[in-house]
């Protein structure tokens, strides 16, 4: 027979638990640092956008740009780059402004300043046309950029 008291602890133990598991969940671990990162100066332009607020009001601001020199593409953020802090934020390159056909860039190295992406083969512009700021652990997008 199962007693209250035991009931009550073991239910106790498990509110503690959802909290504990809640607050590491929602940690922000983004790193804010301010980064430099600058594009080589004899790259060359190929597409441009300023990124916009996603849908969860995520306030970016900056732009997003893709380069290429000897056949080697990377996605630039600019230094005025800022946006809000979240848990697995990623940067893609996807063919819709919702993250369905991507390629995945790796984490974001910071929600502050100028940074750069290596893109590796040679994707379609023409498809590949949005540069996006995504929440992963909750499938969240927080920004975009149209590339033109």
């Amino acid at each position: 027979m199962i007693s209250i008291k035991n009931t009550f602890h073991a239910s106790l133990l498990i509110g503690f638990l959802a909290i504990f598991f809640a607050i590491s969940c929602t940690k922000e671990n983004t790193p804010t640092a301010d980064l430099m990162e600058k594009p080589d100066t004899t790259a060359m332009l190929k597409h441009k956008g300023n990124f916009q607020t996603g849908p969860y009001g995520s306030n970016a601001k900056g732009s997003a740009a893709i380069y290429v020199k000897d056949s080697m593409l990377t996605l630039v953020f600019d230094s005025l780059f800022l946006i809000n802090n979240g848990p697995a934020l990623h940067v893609y390159l996807s063919k819709e402004v919702q993250p369905i056909n991507y390629i995945d860039l790796g984490a974001l190295k910071s929600t502050n300043g100028g940074q750069i992406y290596t893109i590796s083969g040679m994707p379609d512009f023409a498809s590949y046309k949005y540069a996006l700021v995504h929440c992963k652990a909750y499938d969240h997008l927080f920004s975009y950029a149209e590339l033109n």
